[in-house]
């Protein structure tokens, strides 16, 4: 460490202005990236620009009170660096690589810069995989890609915590692989309470958490993302683990750069965005990747700016996307969970060359019976279900059921609910949407089928309707729906 100190190439501030510092280095200038210590390594600024021979210009990742022109500045010799090995797991951590969980720092750790190369395409596996969660309404509808990214869409109490958590868990059950969340401008009440719940919901050994919170300034938002990224890169590269990467939120990484960006001095783009945005999103998205030794699998939440679609921030993320779930509050409301909308939420992987002939046509069919259902239930309002022509009536029961079977009672809820959790395979959740468009089950209460696992579970939930009770449901007694579930009283 003397040595170090004796060799050290120090600098002094000649310039602040908020977040940017400008430093000048009489013996040689650090490169682009380096990390930059003031008072005693309490400031922390990295290097974005050099300006000339001898000055550069950062950014702080730390707040700048204190900070005055001649004050000392000591040159790192080398990037942001990261924690990595297995001392990680369990535990929450800042940009720095920092615990902020109040317990010791780890020490079976090494240290890695945050700024590493994407894959080669040399090295990317060109297989095709889908990514199993366990969850039905996913693995039949939007079948995520192993190696993929997935945006999730959603406002506030729709269940975006809820289902991440759950894929966590069921990551950990059958896929033995590592879990990474990274919070992008969290709110530190959305950090305390996402600890807790995975806590309790047993799911932290096997997870690490990074955290670049709300009131941070905007550099250290900027990099967190990058310093997940290298932990996820480890347990891909070095352990051979598959790592399902969850990032919330997307928007705010590009929100950080936005404002890193003005604090640089660049010229904004289209509606206020940074001008270097495609090349910023890339390098973050390109590194997560399928390569032959692992698994990056990445789910990301995205917020779209004003519902606009076609907003620069959205535009640039769809493209990286090869699924996008849609939750939907309707959905929720009426206790359908996972709330997703099944119609608008997409995958790429959903063709038959990917997932298979029968599961494509079973997907594609069970999507035109749920639109015709969607279609009907204006003339169901108005005119009532007796109203409608046999053909459309059998539709209306298939889809009822169809959405009733594609709930899921969640393991990571059992505490709240008292229904024991369900992991569902690909193949039980395939057979249990065949055989309901087969109408194998017609003649079983829609009750039955709510919040089960595999179809065969609906026989031992409930008994047939007898043939004499089949003319009941004209009449829509209000009893029989709500002893069962409240939502199916009031689905239409």
């Amino acid at each position: 460490m003397n040595d170090q100190d004796k060799l050290a190439n120090l600098g002094a501030i000649i310039a602040v202005r908020g977040s940017v510092v400008d430093i000048r280095f009489d013996t040689h200038l650090p490169p682009i990236h380096s990390l930059l210590h003031a008072q005693d390594g309490k400031i922390a600024i990295e290097v974005l620009a050099q300006l000339d021979a001898q000055r550069v210009r950062g950014i702080a990742l730390t707040p700048t009170q204190g900070l005055a022109r001649g004050m000392p500045v000591e040159d790192m010799g080398g990037p942001l660096k990261a924690p990595v090995g297995q001392g990680i797991l369990s535990r929450m951590f800042d940009v720095f690589g920092n615990a902020i969980d109040r317990q010791v720092a780890p020490t079976d750790v090494q240290w890695r810069s945050i700024h590493r190369e994407p894959p080669p395409l040399t090295q990317r596996s060109t297989r095709s995989e889908i990514f199993e969660t366990g969850i039905k309404v996913i693995d039949v509808l939007v079948p995520l890609e192993r190696g993929g990214k997935a945006g999730l869409f959603g406002g506030a109490g729709v269940g975006k915590t809820v289902l991440l958590t759950e894929m966590i868990h069921n990551m950990i059950g059958h896929e033995a692989g590592v879990s990474i969340f990274c919070g992008i401008g969290e709110r530190c009440r959305e950090g305390e309470e996402l600890y807790r719940d995975m806590k309790e919901a047993g799911v932290l050994p096997h997870m690490v958490m990074v955290f670049g919170q709300m009131n941070e300034p905007p550099g250290s938002r900027f990099r967190v993302g990058l310093t997940a990224l290298t932990m996820a890169e480890y347990f891909r590269d070095d352990e051979h683990r598959d790592v399902l990467l969850l990032i919330d939120n997307i928007f705010r990484f590009i929100q950080a750069g936005m404002e890193v960006s003005g604090l640089m001095g660049q010229m904004p783009s289209r509606l206020g965005y940074q001008p270097t945005l495609g090349t910023e999103l890339s390098r973050l998205e390109e590194r997560i990747a399928n390569t032959e030794a692992g698994a990056i699998t990445s789910i990301q939440a995205v917020y779209v700016p004003a519902d606009d679609l076609t907003d620069p921030a959205a535009v640039h993320t769809f493209s990286h996307l090869s699924a996008s779930i849609v939750l939907s509050r309707k959905r929720a409301s009426e206790g359908l969970y996972p709330a997703i909308d099944l119609l608008q939420s997409s995958s790429k992987m959903a063709t038959p060359g990917i997932v298979g002939e029968r599961h494509y046509l079973l997907a594609q069919e069970i999507r035109r019976t749920l639109a015709q259902y969607e279609d009907l239930k204006d003339v169901i309002a108005m005119l009532g279900l007796e109203q409608l022509a046999p053909d459309d009536r059998k539709v209306v029961a298939r889809a009822r059921r169809l959405e009733r079977f594609l709930t899921q009672p969640f393991f990571t809820t059992e505490q709240f609910s008292g229904i024991t959790g369900k992991l569902v395979s690909l193949s039980d959740s395939l057979d249990g949407c065949e055989r309901i468009l087969n109408d194998e089950f017609k003649d079983y209460p829609e009750s039955a089928l709510y919040m089960i696992g595999a179809i065969d579970e609906a026989r031992k939930k409930a008994p047939p309707n007898k043939p004499e009770a089949k003319a009941k449901p004209a009449a829509k007694p209000e009893p029989q729906p709500e002893v069962a579930h409240a939502t199916d009283a009031h689905e239409s």
